[in-house]
């Protein structure tokens, strides 16, 4: 979600004006965090069918089906010249919908030259799927098959995708994420200057697995640093019980939090180590921030994040460990990274080397030009 909207902010500073349409899935947590943004959101039925039981197969089949017609309606109605796919079972239906005419944002540009609405939406919508993961999942295998043109986040990423028109952008992120510096940051959230800060997050949903591992040492961590740890919501309330048994001395150099929107950058900008899952937001807000990273693949789902890892760690900018290794490995490996400062820099400078600040205007690029071929120059 947050590459589709750091592409749209771009697309919505350029002098072009741009009508778009968002569509997601219907009980999707992506509604609420669209609309405060101020974007139009449309939820259509949508559910996986890979890997998925024999019994919730046929429940899922009807959903995609029923999917496809919500989309055609859509698509009839709004009429776009480009649509942009960023993934997700979500944007099946849409684009079996719109093989003849295509996603989650469907982008307006004004019109094109020569043709009224009725006759533009007899032509087939121009596509562009954006792979965010090094490796692509079934779904955006599928999408791709769909799509003129795909832009993916590193050059390892081409070896999937044995096609031509294949972009490496980099991963888009929100220019807004850094608003704060270090000492900003460090005031915003509470946090103290002469301390080493670790950040511990699963996402908005939350890592159980990491933060509970996080709660059997912390505290022995808290003894030697401070620590911010983003719980996501379903954990919240077992972490937030938690904090009851932490000795006075030392909670105050605790600051949990379900998870942070707007004020996530902040908690970027102060970290001197993260750990985190390995989902496709550290390929890009990571090296944006230049933060060291121990890497935790999540591993009861594709071997994307464990991809995403690897890419990480080859290039000298974070360390992995298996999930059931973390309660193990988590102490004595965060003393060590978060002790030893010239490694962290070699890190740092590994990781902030990974970051490409035109991402997300060279995605709004390519769109601009799938819309508009003969207007192409005119965006560059």
């Amino acid at each position: 979600m947050n590459p589709a909207l750091a592409v749209l902010h771009n697309l919505e500073s350029s002098t072009t004006p741009v009508e778009t349409l968002w569509v997601g899935g219907i009980g999707g947590m992506e509604a609420d965090l669209v609309k405060r943004e101020g974007v139009p959101f449309e939820a259509i039925p949508a559910a996986g069918v890979h890997g998925v039981g024999l019994r919730a197969l046929p429940r899922n089949l009807w959903k995609l089906f029923q999917g496809v017609l919500a989309s055609r309606r859509l698509l009839k109605r709004f009429q776009p010249d480009v649509l942009l796919f960023t993934g997700g079972f979500v944007a099946v239906p849409m684009a079996l919908a719109a093989w003849g005419w295509s996603l989650p944002a469907r982008l307006n540009f004004g019109g094109l030259p020569g043709l009224s609405r009725s006759s533009r939406a007899r032509l087939r919508s121009k596509s562009l799927l954006y792979v965010p993961d090094i490796e692509p999942g079934l779904a955006l295998k599928t999408l791709a098959r769909f799509a003129d043109a795909i832009a993916i986040t590193a050059e390892e990423g081409r070896v999937y995708f044995k096609r031509k028109n294949v972009t490496v952008t980099g991963y888009p992120v929100r220019k807004s994420l850094k608003v704060w510096d270090g000492v900003d940051a460090l005031r915003v959230l509470g946090l103290r200057d002469d301390l080493l800060t670790l950040l511990v997050t699963g996402g908005s949903t939350g890592a159980r697995s990491i933060n509970r591992a996080l709660m059997s040492v912390l505290p022995d961590l808290l003894a030697e640093m401070q620590v911010v740890h983003l719980t996501g919501k379903l954990d919240w309330p077992e972490v937030d019980a938690f904090r009851a048994t932490i000795s006075p001395e030392k909670i105050a150099r605790y600051h949990a939090f379900p998870y942070l929107h707007e004020e996530i950058g902040t908690a970027f900008s102060a970290a001197d180590l993260i750990v985190s899952r390995a989902g496709a937001s550290c390929l890009g807000e990571f090296p944006m921030f230049g933060v060291p990273a121990i890497l935790v693949p999540y591993p009861h789902a594709w071997r994307y994040q464990r991809v995403n890892a690897s890419y990480l760690a080859r290039h000298g900018a974070a360390v992995v460990v298996e999930d059931a290794e973390l309660p193990a490995k988590i102490l004595s490996l965060v003393r060590e990274l978060i002790h030893d400062a010239p490694r962290r820099g070699q890190m740092r400078q590994a990781m902030q080397a990974l970051y490409q600040p035109q991402a997300a205007a060279s995605i709004a690029n390519l769109l601009r030009s799938l819309a508009d071929p003969e207007k192409d120059a005119a965006y560059g």
